[in-house]
């Protein structure tokens, strides 16, 4: 489910299910840091939000964190990292767009469990 949310200090940020269940914010903040450093991105923002709730693959990263993958154009992978801090609470950190798939296949994958 995606859901916006009036936080505390005023600004405004989406929140949507991952495929574990936590929450997962993804504050204007984070926003505008992935937009700034990706602006191939640009136009992706439906995309970054469902990638959580509905990714091909989900890995585990080196420091903790999650990389939700799914391919959006032949040979070309949208990867949003986000973080669970716990069962119900996380947020988006980044997201890019790479080519480079066989680096990402070397990680654990997450979900679906095999």
């Amino acid at each position: 489910m995606i859901g916006g949310v009036q936080g505390r200090s005023g600004f405004c940020y989406r929140r949507l299910d991952s495929v574990t269940g936590a929450w997962i914010r993804l504050p204007e903040e984070r926003w505008q840091h992935i937009h700034r450093e990706h602006p191939e991105l640009d136009g992706l923002y439906e995309h970054v939000l469902t990638m959580i709730e509905n990714p091909w693959k989900v890995l585990a990263g080196s420091r903790g964190e999650l990389l939700a993958i799914k391919e959006v154009a032949l040979g070309k992978f949208l990867v949003v990292v986000y973080k669970e801090i716990n069962p119900y609470d996380g947020f988006v950190i980044t997201a890019f767009l790479t080519r480079r798939i066989k680096q990402l296949e070397k990680k654990v994958v997450v979900w679906p469990r095999q």
